[in-house]
């Protein structure tokens, strides 16, 4: 069984990418894609799938870091509904925010 590092061990542990779940709440929505710098804001690459319960989930394998994320409803840029971070876009119009650590 190979030893822990300690914590002067100039290796650490490396964790690798952790399952991040977005949700988006339409029951009425047709499509709803997830775009972010994750995936360099090609929506093709997630598409959302609807559960009985009128959400909308993906779920992506993101390593440690920052991202910025939006939702493209039947059409429309839109925002997370549940309160997160946001930070302006060069759009005008805001992006949000999750953060893998």
């Amino acid at each position: 069984m190979p030893e822990e590092p300690d914590s002067k061990s100039k290796s650490a542990w490396k964790l690798g990418p952790k399952k991040v779940v977005f949700e988006y709440y339409a029951p009425l929505a047709q499509r709803v894609y997830l775009a972010g710098t994750f995936n360099e804001w090609n929506m093709e690459n997630c598409p959302l799938k609807r559960e009985q319960d009128g959400k909308w989930k993906f779920t992506l394998s993101l390593p440690s870091g920052r991202y910025e994320y939006r939702y493209f409803v039947d059409g429309v840029w839109e925002n997370d509904q549940r309160p997160v971070e946001c930070v302006p876009n060069a759009f005008g119009s805001w992006n949000c925010v999750v953060t893998v650590l």
